[in-house]
């Protein structure tokens, strides 16, 4: 539950780098991982592990996606600051 509420606090927090954002969304991911491994070992059931594994791999293409949007954003545009992304929209 505190790894979901820092990760929370840390995207309302820091919203000046998009890679300083996406850093709390993984440490959500995290907290979630860590519940469904709990509770798998605490109700005998194999389920949790295999949705675990699950979230793993999701946030592992789910960062290198990101990563490769951060690369290309920052070879257009020169910078990844959120105020000149958000010039994108006029």
């Amino acid at each position: 539950m505190i790894i979901s509420i820092s990760g929370i606090r840390g995207i309302l927090l820091n919203r000046r780098n998009i890679p300083i954002m996406s850093m709390p969304i993984e440490s959500m991911l995290l907290a979630v991982n860590s519940n469904f491994l709990v509770f798998s070992v605490s109700s005998d059931d194999m389920m949790g592990q295999s949705f675990a594994s699950l979230v793993s791999t999701v946030a592992a293409a789910e960062s290198a996606i990101g990563l490769a949007i951060f690369v290309m954003t920052f070879r257009v545009r020169g910078t990844i600051a959120v105020e000149s992304i958000n010039s994108i929209q006029g």
